[in-house]
């Protein structure tokens, strides 16, 4: 239980700045979709899809890679840091040097010939993002969460205030014809190029927050600590990829259908309703989000420990827990969640809403299921996983995006992440059997369904009890979870 204790109290440490910051971004959705139209905003979806792969692939594996090393006694941390940190440094240089000769290639391969500046910017970010990746996760292992969440914060302030500024400023004065003096320099034909000028110059903040923790760079290589770390990052980098396939590529896809089908404004319409609405599973991406800062460092370190399966299936419930009870608050309570989408050309997709809530507790799981491969150091594991998910990602995407759009594209992500999970944890009861709760987790879940389709078929048509029911939804679950874990929760306050 104290491991249990530890882990709450890292993923608060870790998990609130991150969970601010990412709602505080969440916040530019009412603002994107208030200023652009959906054939708008889904540029911006689409070469964020785009801009995720990349984002894998720079720092090649070497995040988890430095956290696995670095914690074990018969390496030298820094010679670790220091090994990971010169690799990652040159794929990042590497890479901005073929974006500045190929720009036009790259601009015309994404279908944005007339925007070449598009993909400077965001490579600009990239180049950026990778540089930093190393050394925050030194802060990470060395547990500096203030300074960790300064500069993280500090980074999604800048962006912030940017797309305060260019985009709802800036662009509304341009509309109303009222630009001040001082911001006339500024073309508003950017438009959405304003949000990758916020991503860039954000992201070059960052870096120079962390410029101090590159005291220790040497462009020097050991070859031999090298390859180990290849060897352990490689595969991780193929599950990510495989990953980023399921999480992005549907948006990409959807223009690529169904651009020669209905023409490129209502392809490019169709994946802003389908961004938007994913938005809405926010909820469930921070919470995931800061476990994993918090679970990643700690798995490693209760690897030696005598429990360490019991407090495996513990994290695997109790995310399940919180994970459900957030899907409960956005579902229940849709009709003040989809202000945050503010104009009504976008609550058209909001029925896919919870098929894609389902798939992000099916990635959660698949999360807290990789701890079997990575603890027993059978990391390729993790990307057969994630390549069999890409593979019906892609095939259900180009099976059921002709006749449904992006609901066919909900489905794929459903489907995906729902036979991930299947698989991975068939193969640990194989190769390293935790014995999860699984009664109460699958309990857990039906009842939740069992509310939503109450509160949806029934209650909905009740308009007097409509925010009564709500709340006491909310309550009816958290009461049982309370009285069937009492003994936990017990000790936890202890």
């Amino acid at each position: 239980m104290m491991s249990l204790k530890s882990l709450a109290g890292q993923t608060a440490i870790y998990g609130l700045p991150s969970i601010l910051g990412r709602f505080l971004n969440f916040l530019l959705v009412p603002l994107y979709t208030g200023q652009f139209v959906a054939a708008e905003y889904g540029i911006v979806n689409e070469v964020y899809a785009v801009v995720a792969f990349v984002a894998v692939i720079l720092p090649l594996g070497f995040e988890p890679a430095y956290f696995r090393y670095a914690a074990r006694e018969e390496y030298n941390e820094k010679e670790v840091y220091q090994s990971a940190l010169a690799v990652v440094t040159l794929s990042a240089l590497s890479f901005i040097f073929i974006i500045l000769i190929f720009t036009q290639p790259v601009a015309n391969w994404m279908l944005y010939p007339d925007h070449p500046e598009y993909i400077l910017w965001m490579s600009g970010a990239l180049f950026f993002d990778a540089l930093a990746v190393i050394p925050l996760a030194r802060l990470r292992h060395r547990q500096r969460a203030m300074k960790f969440a300064v500069i993280n914060l500090t980074g999604i302030l800048v962006n912030i205030g940017l797309n305060a500024l260019l985009v709802w400023y800036f662009l509304g004065a341009a509309v109303n014809g009222n630009i001040p003096s001082w911001l006339q320099w500024l073309d508003p034909n950017i438009g959405v190029g304003f949000i990758f000028i916020a991503n860039f110059i954000s992201s070059g903040v960052r870096f120079l927050l962390l410029i101090p923790s590159y005291s220790d760079f040497r462009l020097k290589f050991n070859r031999r600590l090298n390859l180990q770390l290849l060897r352990y990052a490689l595969p991780l980098v193929v599950a990510a990829f495989a990953g980023v396939i399921n999480e992005t590529i549907d948006r990409r896809l959807l223009r690529v259908i169904l651009q020669p089908l209905f023409g490129a404004e209502e392809a490019l319409a169709q994946v802003g309703i389908y961004g938007a609405v994913y938005k809405l599973s926010i909820i469930l991406t921070l919470f995931t989000q800061a476990f994993r800062y918090a679970a990643e460092p700690f798995f490693f370190r209760t690897d030696e420990g005598s429990n360490k399966k019991t407090v495996y299936a513990d994290m695997m419930k109790w995310y399940t827990i919180v994970a459900l009870l957030a899907s409960l608050l956005v579902l229940l309570f849709l009709d003040i969640f989809k202000i945050l989408i503010r104009t009504e050309e976008y609550w058209t997709g909001l029925y896919i809403l919870p098929i894609l809530l389902m798939a992000n507790i099916f990635l959660g799981w698949i999360y807290n299921l990789s701890v079997w491969y990575k603890v027993i150091h059978r990391t390729a594991f993790g990307g057969f996983i994630a390549l069999a998910g890409a593979g019906i990602t892609v095939l259900f995407n180009y099976a059921l995006i002709p006749s449904m759009g992006y609901e066919g594209s909900a489905w794929a992500t459903f489907t995906a992440y729902g036979f991930m999970a299947v698989l991975s944890y068939a193969l640990s009861r194989r190769h390293y059997k935790i014995s999860y709760d699984l009664p109460s987790i699958f309990g857990y879940m039906v009842l939740a369904i069992l509310l939503v389709i109450v509160d949806r078929y029934w209650i909905q048509n009740q308009a007097t009890l409509l925010y009564i029911w709500k709340l006491m939804a909310m309550v009816v679950f958290v009461s049982i979870v309370a009285i069937k874990e009492r003994k936990t929760l017990l000790k936890l306050l202890r």
